[in-house]
């Protein structure tokens, strides 16, 4: 819970930033930038410890129950995310925002039922198998 909050608080400068430059007009600089700022993180912020801590102390295993889950559900929120803006047509308006903060919920929720095996990760899996069969 803590990281959570200390990941919501980093956020916050780049979301002002984000806010004053889409009100000056540059709405692509403003969306840019938080999807730049995540992709810095993820390939960069996550690994550079990782690899610090390989190069000390050895390998590093990483286990989760439901991180494979969790990785095709990620993936699959990527595509409801998309469907859902060219559904508002592209545009930032307050259905889109609530639409953006259920599928964060979900997200988390979903995340949060795998990892402690309230929900068979091969449950998932075979849900995901029947759609595409």
């Amino acid at each position: 819970m803590g990281l959570t909050f200390l990941a919501a608080g980093t956020s916050i400068p780049d979301l002002i930033t984000s806010v004053l430059v889409a009100r000056k007009g540059f709405g692509d600089m403003a969306v840019s930038s938080s999807i730049g700022s995540n992709i810095f993180d993820v390939t960069v912020g996550l690994p550079t410890p990782w690899l610090l801590s390989a190069l000390i102390f050895g390998p590093v295993k990483v286990s989760s129950s439901g991180m494979a889950c969790s990785i095709v559900i990620l993936f699959l929120m990527l595509l409801f995310v998309i469907i859902s803006i060219a559904c508002f047509k592209w545009q930032m308006n307050i259905g889109l925002a609530l639409v953006m903060f259920l599928l964060y919920f979900a997200f988390v929720a979903m995340s949060l039922l795998l990892e402690y095996n309230v929900i068979d990760c091969e449950a998932i899996m075979a849900f995901v198998g029947q759609g595409q069969g």
